[in-house]
């Protein structure tokens, strides 16, 4: 099967809620969509060519400043029911995590190496630094319910991801405590 190109359908939805620059989308993985999928800058401004030239956008050039031209992207009607198809289409595959974190406790041998305390406390430490920092961001993205029901998909993601990441600080808790000492 055909590898699916999602870094259009991230960009088709984002400007399916607002008409945005190169540099907005840019921002935009450094922010909410980054907590669960990267692109790069290279990446991004192609993919918004090879999209306006199949007729899913359009661009207006504004003006910002005093001479300053920014293109401002905006979604079709046909990228719009692209987006539609693309969101209502089933998906069947669970695709794979790629953590190195896990990649490499997989070769660790026994629960007495030496490595494995060190790197379990390190994740640790991420992961919660994650979980608070995703905390922070519901309590200020959704401070009530009716801002919860107003972007719901959004909401249900950021519970999906504290939730994610508590396992993984109660994971890591729990494994720390059963390692045998040294004696």
């Amino acid at each position: 099967m055909a590898q699916k190109n999602k870094l259009q359908f991230i960009i088709l939805g984002l400007l399916n809620q607002h008409p945005l620059t190169g540099y907005d989308l840019t921002k935009a993985f450094d922010n909410e969509i980054g907590e669960f999928w990267q692109a790069q800058h290279s990446q991004i401004y192609p993919q918004l060519k090879r999209l306006e030239d199949q007729g899913y956008i359009t661009h207006e050039v504004t003006i910002s400043g005093a001479k300053l031209e920014k293109k401002l992207y905006h979604i079709t009607a046909t990228g719009a029911q692209l987006l539609h198809t693309w969101i209502s289409d089933g998906t069947p595959d669970l695709t794979a995590t790629k953590d190195e974190f896990i990649l490499k406790l997989y070769f660790i041998r026994t629960s007495r190496d030496p490595r494995l305390v060190p790197m379990l406390h390190e994740q640790r430490r991420l992961h919660t630094d994650k979980l608070t920092h995703l905390q922070a961001r519901l309590k200020t993205v959704f401070p009530t319910k009716a801002s919860q029901a107003e972007n719901y998909g959004h909401y249900l993601i950021l519970q999906h991801a504290i939730g994610r990441e508590a396992y993984y600080v109660n994971w890591l808790q729990q494994t720390l405590i059963a390692i045998p000492k040294a004696r």
